[in-house]
């Protein structure tokens, strides 16, 4: 199994790992708010090169951190089964060169909102717990990409990443506890989404570049219902 994909199996096999008191299911019209703490693993590869007036050295590819974030989640109950997800995070991103570039700072504090609702399943099983499964659309917006020094001794005075729609893939599970007003939650998405990044030596585009992204989000924390 793919290391970044073995967390949708553990939510899933949490949900019978855990015992718990029942408790009462959703109700169509209830709302339910998450408070989480959140892994952005980014892959951030380079997967084609439209132009090139540097050049890059052969073997030049790209890597993104992994950030920390908390982020909210807010959820509506169309039934006690069918719900419609968005949440709130800004994540914060260094590219570094890999290969060829190894080490060389290239993008610095990249942030992005990936604004994502997702349409999900519930699996109603006893004592409340309730694991699931969504997909939805996503639009990942760019902003405050700075230029490392890597890029600018390679010539360039300017970065930019693209806004772009993706899509979403999602797997979770939410556990009641006892004589509480809140419950456990465990979520995991994986994105598919690409963003352009354009280097700029003054006015003049030098260096463009597609580079996948689809980041693997992993999420624990705390849900209440109302």
């Amino acid at each position: 199994m793919d290391s970044r994909s073995w967390p949708f199996a553990a939510a899933l096999v949490a949900a019978s790992a855990v015992a718990t008191a029942a408790t009462a299911a959703p109700e169509a019209g209830d709302i339910q708010i998450k408070a989480m703490a959140t892994m952005v693993d980014v892959d951030g590869g380079i997967t084609s090169v439209t132009r090139d007036r540097i050049p890059l050295p052969a073997g030049a590819n790209t890597k993104a951190d992994t950030a920390y974030v908390p982020t909210v989640v807010a959820e509506y109950f169309v039934t006690p089964n069918l719900s419609v997800e968005t949440y709130c995070c800004v994540s914060r991103h260094d590219v570094t060169g890999t290969g060829s570039v190894k080490g060389a700072r290239l993008i610095e504090n990249a942030e992005v909102i990936p604004a994502t609702v997702t349409l999900k399943y519930h699996f109603p099983l006893e004592n409340g717990v309730k694991p699931y499964v969504g997909a939805g659309g996503t639009y990942f917006i760019f902003f405050g990409e700075g230029l490392g020094a890597g890029a600018r001794g390679l010539g360039a005075t300017s970065a930019d990443l693209s806004n772009e729609l993706g899509f979403v893939l999602q797997a979770g599970v939410d556990i009641p506890l006892k004589d509480m007003p809140f419950g456990l939650s465990v979520d995991v998405k994986q994105y598919f989404v690409d963003t352009t990044a354009r280097f700029n030596a003054g006015a003049v585009n030098v260096l463009q570049s597609k580079h996948k992204l689809d980041p693997l989000v992993v999420s624990a924390g705390l849900a209440w219902r109302f």
